[in-house]
């Protein structure tokens, strides 16, 4: 998720199963070809030198554990059974896996939770569209795998502009970029004499999502893809407004001190790119105008 300093950038999620939405009637069903659904995601081979590089105790499971925020499609979101996640990044970091031997487990959490899961052990890596920052950086490795920017988004047929939003009321999800995004602007109105901004706070961006469409909130700002996604579930009730800005890209995150596991897996994402797989699984999402040609452990970033 796309978040400069403190949350994901987020790189996206909507009603698309029970237990992530408040309302399904509000928000529209899923049609029964959404993105992503029936799409066969090739399999990766093992590569016996990067998988000598997996930490011993991971290696010795022969899982990984990953923490996610599951509320976030395409990204990551729940499937309809309201247990399995899945999406672009489930797809792409499986793969990885399968590239160092492993098989992979994902748990659940809230977004703010996972960095702390990772740097307290609970978690082996954080895989949930993390914007690379310095300050993430400081205490985590991080590994760039997929680039996205901000979108907004409000009702259909509204006339809203982002660059204008004194006395809104604005959706985001905690802990993302977002929340210093529309913060920023907020300030920008008082010390121009006119009203500050309404912000609220979503832990799910399916709750944020349907606080819009509902009427709750006047607009909302995310992710690129996930915002996008978003509009897209909502059968014409949303519509996405100006142009995505402040491109960035997402990490995967991983303790500070594996750098090395870090290099296995850049490694592991340059075989996926340059044999096709990569390129693959992000057309079957919709979101392969986010894919990058060069991962990097702890990539330099403005």
């Amino acid at each position: 998720m796309f978040r400069i300093s403190s949350g994901r950038r987020a790189a996206f999620g909507l009603a698309v199963a029970a237990a992530m939405t408040v309302s399904l009637a509000a928000c529209g069903k899923e049609s029964s070809d959404e993105t992503g659904s029936g799409t066969p995601v090739p399999a990766a081979s093992a590569d016996t030198a990067l998988a000598d590089k997996v930490p011993a105790e991971i290696k010795s499971a022969g899982k990984i554990i990953i923490g996610t925020d599951s509320t976030y499609a395409p990204n990551e979101f729940l499937d309809a059974d309201g247990k399995t996640v899945k999406g672009v990044d489930v797809d792409l970091f499986n793969a990885v896996a399968q590239k160092l031997g492993l098989k992979t487990e994902w748990q659940s959490s809230t977004f703010d939770g996972i960095i702390p899961g990772v740097t307290s052990k609970k978690y082996n890596i954080g895989v949930s569209s993390f914007t690379v920052n310095a300050e993430r950086m400081k205490e985590t490795t991080m590994v760039s795998y997929f680039s996205a920017g901000t979108q907004w988004a409000a009702k259909a047929g509204t006339t809203i502009n982002a660059d204008d939003v004194c006395g809104k009321k604005i959706a985001v999800q905690t802990g993302t970029v977002q929340v210093d995004d529309v913060t920023a602007r907020s300030k920008k109105c008082t010390e121009a004499g006119k009203a500050k901004i309404t912000i609220d706070q979503y832990q799910a961006q399916s709750d944020a999502t349907n606080a819009v469409v509902t009427g709750k909130d006047d607009a909302m700002l995310a992710d690129s893809p996930v915002c996008a996604y978003a509009v897209k579930q909502t059968n014409g009730q949303l519509a996405l407004v100006g142009d995505i800005y402040d491109s960035a890209p997402y990490g995967y995150v991983l303790p500070k001190d594996q750098a090395e596991f870090g290099g296995a897996i850049e490694k592991a994402l340059e075989a996926l790119i340059a044999d096709g797989t990569y390129k693959t699984i992000l057309s079957k999402w919709g979101v392969e105008a986010g894919a990058i040609t060069d991962p990097a452990v702890n990539p330099q970033v403005s």
